[in-house]
């Protein structure tokens, strides 16, 4: 944790944080852009919210207490920006969020980007049947293996209540996957 309270005062010096922010793009911008791809499904809208992301992070570091670990925080601005995205989208669009993310989901197979195949296309056809939380946290466990305590910093939500949140999502899951 000193290593990481010295590379956020590095970030904070404006004599040393142009090199500690490429330095915290070339630790982050991969995880970050899995995370947020898993949200958005679509390439470049990834990289829309990714770069939003890091505008962000580097306006708001005066702003980041270490109540939580740095990798927390930007995860939670994370996906903060790519549900705000999407909420945007649907709105622009006049559709629901789920009618949203349907629409996405079809244009999945033809995405250049999207290398899964029909089982995989079928998966994300059943997650996009949860309710918001449900399929965060579910991404977020099965995509990205992170552990409930990290998921609990980044979502700010009890251990306890993201493990049920996740194990009834699983099991809503299974069963459209049984149905269909």
């Amino acid at each position: 944790m000193q290593d990481e309270k010295a590379f956020v005062l590095e970030l904070l010096n404006p004599k040393t944080q142009n090199e500690a922010f490429r330095k915290l793009l070339h630790l982050y911008q991969k995880p970050l852009y899995n995370h947020i791809r898993n949200l958005v499904l679509n390439h470049d809208d990834t990289d829309d919210v990714l770069q939003n992301t890091f505008i962000k992070v580097f306006s708001n570091i005066k702003n980041f207490k270490g109540d939580s670990k740095l990798y927390s925080w930007m995860y939670r601005i994370a996906t903060n920006e790519a549900l705000t995205f999407m909420q945007q989208r649907a709105k622009k669009q006049g559709i629901s969020n789920e009618e949203l993310q349907q629409k996405t989901i079809n244009k999945l197979e033809s995405d250049v980007f999207f290398d899964g195949n029909e089982i995989q296309l079928k998966l994300h056809k059943a997650i996009a049947t949860l309710p918001e939380k449900q399929q965060l946290v579910f991404k977020m466990k099965y995509f990205e293996e992170l552990k409930y305590e990290e998921m609990s910093e980044i979502l700010i939500t009890s251990v306890g209540a993201l493990k049920a949140s996740y194990h009834i999502a699983a099991k809503k899951i299974e069963d459209y996957l049984n149905s269909n």
